[in-house]
C-alpha cells in the first residue's frame, strides 16, 4: 500500500517510521512550548494597566423635542436647542466628540468661554404631534487629580489677587447677588477680620454647611433665595459661596460636569412631564471653583465630599468630586445667568406643549492591557490557541523530515 504525496512515495513502513518521528516532533515541539509558557506564565497572563493612571468614557446623550400642543402652536427652534456642549480640555482631561446625528453647522464659544457646536436641524420648527431626536457621543479620558498641600498660614490674603482677576470675577453678573445688601452684609460679617483668602473661604463653607440643608427643587434658587429658606441643592449652596467670594472680592465662579456612578439609574419627571430625564451611571454636579492665592483656581465643593465640612471645611476642596471622583468637567458659569434662564425655559415648555426627553449614559471603556514578552518573536504564537500552535510544529517537522 502506498501514499501519494506529490512526487514522493512511501510506503507502508516508511510511513510508520516518519509517523514516530512526527509523534516524538510534535511532542518534542509540545514540551519546549509547554516550557516556555511556564516559564513566562507570568508575562503571558499579567495584565498591566495604563502606565498614566488614566481612565477612559464614553458619555451619550440623548435629546428627544416633542410637540403635543394639539395643532395650536409651532416649535421654532432657536440656537440654544440646536447647541451642543463640547466639554473642557485642560490638564486633568481630554473630550472628543465622537459621534453627532446632524451636521454641525458651526463651532463656537459662548458667553461664558465655553466651546460649542451649532447643529443643523432638518427642519428649523416643528408641528403639533411631531417630534424630533438627536444623539451626541464623547469620548472622555481622565487622567490622575490631586490638590493637597494647602494650608491657611500659606494663603495670599486679599491684597495679593491680581485686579485682572477682580475686575472679572467678583462683579455682580449671573446669578450672584453681589449688590444684595443683606447678601454683602452677611458676606463681610462671616468673614470678619480674616485677610487671608484661604481662612475667609473656610469660614463661607462652615457657615453654609451650618445653616443651610441640602434639598432640591426643578429649578435652580438664587443665593438669597437660598438664605431665606435655608435650603440648596449643589449649585444652589455653590452660587451662595461664589456670591459671598465675590462680595468680599475673591474671585469665583460656577463649574458643571457629571461623575461617573456605575450603580446609579434614575428617572426624574418635572415640570408636568415636560422635562423627563434619565440617567444611568452618570450624575451632573455643579460646584464652585475659586482663586486662592499662592494656588490659584481651587474647586470648592459643598456637596459632594468626604467627612463633615463643618468640621474639616478644607476637604471641601482637597475630596471635592472633581478631584476624587471619576468626574469629567464639562462647562464653567462665569456670566450667565442661567437661573432666570431655566425659569423661562420651564415657562416656554409648560405653556406651549412642548416636552423634553433627555437619557444621558456614560459607560467605562475596556481596560487597554499590554502583554511582556520576555522570549523575542514568541509574541505572534501567544496570541493562538494551543491547537493550532500544535499543527503549526507539526507542519515544520513533517518538512524537515
Amino acid at each position: 500500500m502506498t501514499l501519494l504525496s506529490g512526487r514522493i512515495v512511501i510506503n507502508l513502513a516508511q510511513r510508520e517510521k516518519l509517523s514516530m518521528r512526527l509523534i516524538r516532533a510534535g511532542l518534542a515541539g509540545f514540551l519546549v512550548f509547554a516550557l516556555i509558557l511556564v516559564s513566562s506564565l507570568v508575562y503571558f497572563v499579567h495584565i498591566l494597566p495604563e502606565e498614566t493612571g488614566e481612565r477612559t468614557f464614553t458619555i451619550v446623550i440623548s435629546v428627544t423635542y416633542g410637540n403635543r400642543s394639539n395643532g395650536t402652536n409651532i416649535w421654532n427652534f432657536s440656537e440654544g436647542e440646536r447647541t451642543v456642549g463640547l466639554f473642557m480640555n485642560n490638564s486633568w482631561q481630554t473630550v472628543y466628540l465622537t459621534n453627532v446625528s446632524y451636521p454641525v453647522e458651526r463651532l463656537e464659544v459662548d458667553n461664558d468661554g465655553n466651546p460649542i457646536a451649532l447643529m443643523t436641524f432638518p427642519e428649523l420648527k416643528m408641528d403639533s404631534g411631531r417630534n424630533l431626536s438627536c444623539q451626541v457621543a464623547y469620548k472622555a479620558i481622565l487622567k490622575p487629580r490631586e490638590v493637597s498641600g494647602i494650608s491657611e498660614k500659606n494663603s495670599g490674603d486679599l491684597d495679593s489677587i491680581p485686579e485682572e482677576l477682580k475686575n472679572l470675577y467678583t462683579i455682580s453678573v449671573g446669578p450672584w447677588q453681589v449688590n444684595d445688601s443683606r447678601l454683602k452684609g452677611l458676606a463681610y460679617e462671616v468673614a470678619g477680620n480674616e485677610t487671608r483668602v484661604l481662612s475667609i473661604v473656610k469660614r463661607f463653607i462652615v457657615w453654609i454647611k451650618t445653616n443651610i440643608e441640602y434639598s432640591t427643587l426643578d429649578v435652580p434658587r438664587y443665593p438669597n433665595e437660598t438664605v431665606q429658606e435655608g435650603k440648596g441643592d449643589c449649585d444652589d449652596q455653590a452660587n451662595l459661596l461664589i456670591t459671598f467670594s465675590r462680595a468680599v472680592g475673591i474671585p469665583a465662579y460656577l463649574q458643571i460636569g457629571c461623575i461617573y456612578l456605575p450603580q446609579k439609574y434614575e428617572k426624574d419627571v418635572n415640570w408636568n412631564g415636560s422635562l423627563v430625564n434619565e440617567l444611568t451611571r452618570i450624575g451632573w454636579h455643579g460646584w464652585a471653583v475659586v482663586y486662592v492665592p499662592p494656588w490659584g483656581w481651587l474647586p470648592v465643593d459643598l456637596t459632594f465630599v468626604r467627612g463633615d465640612l463643618s468640621v474639616e471645611p478644607l476637604n471641601a476642596i482637597e475630596t471635592s468630586a472633581v478631584v476624587t471622583q471619576l468626574t469629567v468637567q464639562y462647562a464653567n458659569i462665569t456670566v450667565t445667568d442661567y437661573v432666570t434662564a431655566s425659569r423661562r425655559f420651564r415657562d416656554f415648555l409648560t405653556t406651549h406643549g412642548f416636552y423634553i426627553y433627555e437619557h444621558d449614559e456614560m459607560s467605562e471603556e475596556l481596560v487597554t492591557v499590554k502583554w511582556e514578552n520576555p522570549v523575542p518573536n514568541l509574541q505572534p504564537y501567544l496570541l493562538f490557541p494551543i491547537p493550532i500552535l500544535l499543527m503549526k510544529l507539526f507542519s515544520k517537522s513533517s518538512k524537515r523530515a
